[in-house]
């Protein structure tokens, strides 16, 4: 079989699917690995590391032709229309919010794995995506919010006077949530954790971080948080209103699978926090948790600076890519069988759950048909 790389094109996308190094392993199990010329230059890899991980160099039409094409973030129906009917596609699909990707993979018969739906479960820890990417988006928020805010992280104590640690305030404790505390108390800063759900709270602690408690709990399934009511909103957003104005820095990751992003920080919030104090928001695909956030934009809104970076993680690629090409190796390894060949074990509860479209099926997401399989 041969698996094909492609060159991402997204705009700011810099990862790649496969690094050499896992390239490398495919070729010693047997599989032929055609990459597009140019596809991890972004990330750091040039072509002739590939090829000396034993890689095929190719146009980008070899590479969406191969039996199954690596790609980090969703193609496009073009795209997808370039490859053979039957062939297998793996990578970041979008599952609960791009209808018109998951329609056109359906219609052209591809057998579609999404990462995101790569079920929480032990043994597919390796192979999980949007954990490791999302390591990636807290780290960098806690340096966004760092170069951002005019004033220091760590205390300092000089000969002109003391001047105190700066207090970071993170919203939505997930992967993401904790790099981001972990980073700023790295840092020196002063850090405070919150979130709906109360069995984060001692991951809180771990990372050397204070527990903010409303009283409000919200646990869900899959390690997420559910919606809230009408009610337990109101309630959420008076209180974080009036715990938010005394942070220098706040970071916001929290989101709810296929839903718009919840509200956490109001413009009353906002207009309450000191003249240079920022708000970073990593919620902005989906929305935004800050209400005066522009999606993909830094404005200042009455002396506050509020960024919402869109895909943090293609801001590291090497590293970014490094990490994802491993998630993906170890899904490729219940895909590919010893003999070199795609032979998918739809009994297997990963297969099974991560597999969105097949034969013309629909599987999953908001097209399923009801009662499918």
């Amino acid at each position: 079989m041969k698996i094909g790389v492609p060159v991402e094109h997204a705009t700011g996308e810099r990862r790649v699917a496969l690094i050499a190094a896992d390239v490398t392993r495919l070729a010693k199990r047997g599989v032929t690995v055609v990459v597009e010329q140019g596809a991890g230059a972004r990330a750091d890899v040039p072509d002739e590391r590939y090829a000396e991980g034993g890689a095929e160099i190719a146009g980008e039409a070899e590479a969406w032709s191969a039996d199954l094409v690596a790609v980090v973030g969703p193609p496009s129906p073009e795209q997808v229309a370039r490859m053979r009917p039957g062939a297998t596609i793996a990578g970041f699909l979008a599952p609960l919010s791009d209808t018109e990707l998951t329609r056109a993979l359906a219609e052209a018969k591809v057998t579609a794995f999404a990462m995101e739906s790569v079920p929480r479960i032990s043994r597919a820890q390796t192979m999980d995506a949007l954990s490791s990417q999302a390591t990636v988006a807290g780290y960098r928020a806690a340096l966004i919010g760092a170069e951002l805010l005019p004033r220091f992280y760590p205390m300092f104590t000089t000969a002109a006077g003391t001047v105190p640690p700066a207090r970071v305030l993170v919203l939505g404790v997930g992967v993401a949530g904790l790099q981001a505390l972990a980073t700023a108390k790295r840092l020196g800063a002063a850090t405070t954790g919150y979130d709906v759900r109360p069995e984060v709270a001692d991951q809180v602690r771990s990372v050397g971080a204070k527990w903010l408690s409303l009283g409000i709990e919200a646990a869900g399934e899959g390690g997420y948080a559910r919606a809230l009511t009408d009610e337990e909103r109101e309630e959420q957003q008076r209180a974080l209103t009036k715990e938010t104005t005394s942070f220098d820095v706040v970071i916001t990751t929290a989101q709810v699978p296929g839903r718009a992003a919840p509200r956490l920080v109001t413009a009353e919030a906002v207009e309450g926090m000191r003249p240079g104090s920022v708000v970073v928001d990593l919620a902005g695909e989906s929305g935004g948790n800050c209400e005066l956030t522009e999606p993909g934009q830094t404005v200042v809104r009455r002396g506050v600076t509020i960024a919402s970076p869109l895909n943090l993680p293609a801001t590291l690629p090497e590293h970014a890519s490094q990490l994802y090409s491993r998630n993906l190796y170890s899904l490729l390894e219940l895909l590919v069988d010893k003999e070199a060949e795609l032979a998918p074990d739809f009994d297997d509860e990963i297969v099974a759950k991560s597999c969105l479209t097949r034969g013309g099926d629909i599987l999953a997401g908001p097209l399923r048909p009801v009662g499918g399989g």
